[in-house]
């Protein structure tokens, strides 16, 4: 995977034509087990704008906004796609968080991947089906460089190479005129607690 011009730690690749993205959209959209999209975080509860389902190795588990994730087993077709992401990133994998974003209101503010359960210098790709959506990122206080932003077509795959979760910020604000859904898979490496 080439590194963008734009930014050095991101690397965009297509993955997939637009027939056989259709395809494994409509598949994992079927067979996926979203959830309600409520979450509780400092103990009051949220509604998520968008839908989720964490999948992992046995043992492999993740915290986000302080909620355990329910994990799931790897399904055939996720077991797949881990297996082409990791041959095309280089890069091992043992989770996937399943994000669907059912239009363009739905959204992920900015944030940063960078929790405990990642590691220190997590690597994390992202695979993009449906709609197209815009991936904005900016530095960290502190950190030197420019906010950007690019279209993640259905079946392309960013990789956000470390340390750029130590360094930056990056969402996927809603964008109310886009009409489909879009889904996203985050793969990442859970490491086993210290």
């Amino acid at each position: 995977m080439t590194p963008l011009a734009r930014h050095p730690l991101l690397a965009l690749t297509p993955l997939y034509d637009a027939t056989a993205a259709q395809a494994l959209f409509d598949t994992l959209c079927a067979e996926i087990p979203w959830n309600d999209g409520d979450y509780t975080a400092a103990g009051r509860r949220f509604r998520l704008p968008r839908l989720q389902c964490w999948f992992s190795d046995p043992g492999a588990t993740y915290r986000y906004a302080d909620n355990l994730m329910n994990s799931h087993p790897w399904t055939p077709t996720l077991a797949a796609l881990r297996a082409r992401v990791e041959a095309v990133s280089g890069v091992r994998f043992n989770a996937v968080l399943a994000n669907l974003y059912r239009d363009g209101e739905d959204a992920v503010g900015w944030h940063a991947d960078d929790e405990d359960d990642l590691g220190p210098a997590p690597h994390i790709a992202s695979l993009s089906l449906g709609a197209t959506r815009r991936f904005h990122w900016r530095p960290k206080p502190g950190v030197v460089g420019e906010a950007d932003a690019l279209p993640l077509p259905a079946g392309t795959l960013l990789l956000m190479r470390a340390p750029f979760q130590q360094q930056w910020e990056h969402a996927v604000p809603a964008e109310p005129a886009v009409r489909g859904a879009r889904l996203n898979l985050t793969f990442r490496n859970v490491v086993a607690p210290a």
